[in-house]
C-alpha cells in the first residue's frame, strides 16, 4: 500500500487503568469511562459507529454488531505516561528508563545555572501546581517584579510562564532554549513555554506555547520515512514532540477545531505520506483542569467534526485514532493517568476487525512502517489485519 495514512491523537483521551496505574497513583482511573458517567453519558454517534463502545464502556456509546473501523487498545511499554514517552513509544522507540521528575521543585544547582545564563531576576513557585492556577495566584506578582512562573507536574517537564505584556514572546522562548540546553544531561522530557495574556483573575494562555523536547535516542519511525523519501507532516504539537526530526512539514494549531480543519485542507492536497495528528484541547483545556463536563463537550465537538476527515479519505488509505496517555477529569489529580489507550482503524472499503490489547503504543508505528515499506524499530504491525477482507 502507498497511499496516505493519517493519525489522529485525542490527547489524553485514556480507555481504563493499565495494570500498574497503581503504581503511579491512578488506580480507577478510566478517562472516557469515568467521564462518560459523571456527565450522564456521551452523544459519539460517528465514534459509536467506528467501535468506539466496543473498545471500553462508555455510557451513550453501545458496543455495534459490526463497526465501521477495527477496533482494540494499546497498552504503553515505556515507563510513565507523559506526551513525549506515548509519542515516542508510538513511532517506534519505547524508552527504557523513565525521564527524570522533580515533584518538590528544581534544586538549586539546577536552577542556579539557569539563572545566570537567561538573566532572569529570580523565579516564582518552583513547585509542582497546575499551570492555570499557579499562574492566577501569582501573575500578579510575576507582572510586578519580571520574575517567570517556573513549575512542574507529575510529568517530566520545566514549564515557564510569562505575560506576553512583561515578557516578549520571543525572550519567553530564548529562555526555554537555555533550559532545554541545560536540563538535557538531567534528562528532563520537555521544556514548556507558557505564555498568557490577559489581567488578574481573567488570565488566559494562548496558543503560543511552546514544546522543547529532548531528542529521541534512536531513529523513529518518522526519520526512517525521510530516509526513504517518504513525507510525513505534523499537525499541532507533533513537531514539537519530535524536535522536527522527519517532517517534512509542521503545521502550528490553535486548538482541536483547527487541527481538525488543517487535518481535512492536508488531504485536499496530500497525495502520498504520513499526516500526524495531535489535538491538544482534551488535555490542555479540561484534563488538567478536571473539566469533566468541558471535556465532555469537547469530545462531541470531536466526533461531529470527523466526517469531513472520513470523506477525505480515498482507497488505500489508513486513518487511525488513538490517544498517547489518559487525564482523567473525574479524580482528584490534576495530573496525566497510566492508562490504556483507545484504537480505532478506518480504512476505506475493508471491514472492521477486533485488534484485542495490543502490547505497546509500538504496534502503530510498525504499521505505518510496514503500510510505506520502512523497518519499524519496534512493535507488531497489524497492517494484515485491517487491510484484509473487503465491506
Amino acid at each position: 500500500m502507498a497511499g496516505r495514512f493519517v493519525i489522529l491523537v485525542a490527547d489524553s483521551v485514556g480507555a481504563g487503568a493499565l495494570p500498574d496505574a497503581a503504581d503511579y497513583g491512578d488506580a480507577g482511573s478510566d478517562t472516557l469511562g469515568n467521564l462518560s458517567r459523571a456527565v450522564g453519558g456521551l452523544s459519539l454517534p460517528v465514534l459509536g459507529r467506528m467501535g468506539l463502545g466496543n473498545v471500553v464502556p462508555v455510557l451513550g456509546v453501545p458496543p455495534v454488531e459490526c463497526p465501521e473501523a477495527s477496533w482494540g487498545r494499546m497498552a504503553e511499554r515505556s515507563p510513565g505516561k507523559d506526551t513525549i514517552t506515548g509519542h515516542w513509544e508510538m513511532m517506534g522507540v519505547p524508552l527504557e528508563e523513565p525521564f527524570a521528575f522533580f515533584p518538590g521543585g528544581f534544586p538549586p544547582e539546577v536552577l542556579d545555572p539557569w539563572i545566570a545564563a537567561t538573566g532572569v531576576p529570580g523565579v516564582l513557585a518552583n513547585r509542582a501546581a497546575s499551570g492555570t492556577q499557579i499562574i492566577e495566584e501569582l501573575g500578579p506578582e510575576h507582572q510586578r517584579t519580571g520574575k517567570p512562573i517556573v513549575y512542574t507536574s507529575a510529568d517530566s517537564v520545566f514549564q515557564v510562564a510569562a505575560h506576553e505584556e512583561t515578557v516578549p514572546v520571543a525572550t519567553l522562548h530564548a529562555w526555554c532554549r537555555e533550559a532545554r540546553r541545560q536540563l538535557d544531561p538531567l534528562r528532563v522530557a520537555r521544556v514548556i513555554a507558557r505564555p498568557f495574556t490577559g489581567a488578574p483573575g481573567s488570565y488566559r494562555r494562548t496558543y503560543d506555547r511552546k514544546d522543547f523536547a529532548m531528542v529521541p535516542p534512536h531513529p523513529t519511525v518518522l526519520e526512517r520515512l525521510e530516509a526513504a523519501g517518504v513525507p510525513a507532516i505534523g499537525v499541532g504539537k507533533i513537531g514539537d514532540i519530535f524536535g522536527r526530526r522527519g517532517l517534512s512539514g509542521d503545521v502550528h494549531t490553535e486548538g482541536n477545531a483547527d487541527g481538525l480543519r488543517r487535518t481535512v485542507e492536508a488531504l485536499g492536497t496530500m497525495d502520498r505520506g504520513l499526516l500526524f495528528v495531535n489535538l491538544v484541547d482534551f488535555d490542555s483545556l479540561w484534563g488538567h483542569r478536571n473539566d469533566a463536563e468541558g471535556y465532555a463537550r469537547g469530545l462531541e465537538a470531536l466526533d461531529a467534526g470527523l466526517p469531513p476527515v472520513l470523506a477525505g479519505l480515498r482507497e488505500g488509505d489508513v486513518l487511525a485514532i488513538t490517544a498517547d496517555h489518559g487525564c482523567d477529569p473525574t479524580t482528584p489529580s490534576t495530573d496525566h493517568s497510566r492508562e490504556y489507550v483507545p484504537l480505532l482503524v478506518r480504512v476505506p472499503g475493508r471491514e472492521g476487525v477486533p485488534l484485542g490489547t495490543r502490547e505497546s503504543f509500538a504496534d502503530l508505528g510498525a504499521t505505518v512502517a510496514e503500510f510505506f515499506g520502512v523497518e519499524p524499530g519496534s512493535g507488531r504491525s497489524f497492517l494484515a489485519e485491517v487491510a484484509g477482507r473487503r465491506a
